[in-house]
């Protein structure tokens, strides 16, 4: 199935890296406002490039528009590209308004098309360990999720010296004005929904702790560094959502169930092992360490459920995420005339909650949310 890019700043490199992972997708070409990146991107990567948007939408032989812009574009980009008949794939979020978002849904349900947004660590294998586990009780009914995606002092890093292959760099002015919450959220909001399933109501408070990252620049930016969130399910667990540039490197996930736990480290890496533990009734300071590991209440890896594609089932390394995947699922669903895994209304759910949790004044929190979504089936590989 042929598929477009649109946007070929910092991401777009990520995207490519991984097409080899999915010989079904076929990548007819890409386009960039800035005609110079544009050329840069597709000379580096030997690919063809649009002179401009409506060269691409009128290509008939593409059937899915890969959307890697600015998140500020992803609803100008994404409607016109509805309008013109093709399915879409956004990076996060589909919009940075919430009607926004919901007039996107509302398109692609009118239009007939596929639209999704990333991220699609959700169809990875950890994740998909770790939903198998909950489904067969290995921790007993799940009451309390901590969620952590915390990256440290990002502003403090050496991030002017961060460069893709084809020579973009991080765009963290962009990356400072949007915020750790709208990029970061998803990772674990994406997991939770699906694993849980609907959100009922987000209680949020989000700060900017650090008005002026840039030492060369006077720029202010208010925009959230820290946000927290507290999150209810229709089935009845609770989650705390963290995310921050500001705190220690931290993405750790623990599902706290009557039997034990589940913990998760890296939601970044499709392969990051999970681990149960047995619930303990003791004080642990009335515990010797030896006594209990010898009783069976330290950390057991799970066996990890695996994808049998061996396109698919390769280690990613951390900074290569298998972001194709996600696209590679809409392409199946279309083929095989199903509902995608990643699909709209559970991405307009994402969007709600991660909203929330970075303007919890203007979305209002405690917020009773607007949306819902379809319950996602489990990968095959996954379901045994």
């Amino acid at each position: 199935m042929k598929i477009a890019f649109v946007g070929c700043g910092y991401v777009a490199d990520y995207y490519i890296n991984t097409l080899p992972y999915h010989p079904e997708l076929i990548l007819a070409g890409v386009y960039d406002c800035r005609d110079e990146r544009a050329a840069q991107f597709a000379h580096h990567y030997g690919v063809a490039q649009y002179k401009s948007l409506d060269e691409l939408l009128t290509d008939q032989t593409v059937d899915i528009v890969v959307n890697l812009t600015n998140p500020g574009s992803h609803y100008t980009v994404t409607k016109a590209s509805l309008e013109a008949g093709k399915h879409v794939y956004s990076e996060k979020p589909l919009a940075m308004e919430y009607a926004k978002a919901q007039e996107l849904y509302a398109l692609a349900q009118q239009q007939g098309l596929q639209l999704a947004s990333a991220p699609c660590s959700l169809l990875g294998e950890s994740a998909q360990t770790l939903w198998k586990a909950v489904r067969d009780g290995v921790v007993g009914q799940p009451r309390l999720v901590y969620a952590e995606l915390d990256d440290g002092l990002v502003h403090r890093m050496n991030y002017r010296q961060w460069i893709t292959q084809s020579g973009s760099p991080w765009p963290y002015r962009d990356e400072f004005k949007i915020g750790c919450t709208i990029e970061h959220a998803g990772y674990y909001l994406t997991w939770l929904t699906a694993i849980f399933g609907p959100a009922l109501t987000v209680t949020a408070y989000a700060k900017c702790l650090v008005p002026n990252k840039e030492d060369e620049s006077d720029q202010i930016v208010t925009t959230p560094d820290f946000s927290v969130g507290c999150i209810e399910f229709a089935s009845g667990v609770v989650a705390r959502l963290t995310c921050s540039i500001i705190a220690e490197h931290n993405h750790t996930l623990t599902i706290v169930g009557d039997e034990g736990n589940l913990f998760v480290h890296e939601c970044w890496d499709y392969h990051s092992p999970v681990y149960k533990e047995r619930i303990k009734l003791k004080r642990r300071r009335e515990e010797l360490p030896i006594i209990s590991t010898l009783l069976g209440y330290g950390k057991q890896k799970l066996p990890m459920r695996c994808d049998p594609n061996p396109q698919h089932g390769q280690k990613q390394p951390l900074k290569t995420m298998d972001f194709c995947r996600g696209v590679a699922e809409m392409a199946a669903a279309v083929r095989e005339e199903r509902p995608s895994r990643m699909a709209a209304d559970h991405a307009l759910h994402v969007n709600e909650i991660t909203l929330t949790l970075q303007s919890p004044e203007a979305m209002g929190s405690p917020r009773r949310l607007e949306t819902t979504f379809t319950p996602i089936e489990p990968m095959p590989w996954a379901q045994g």
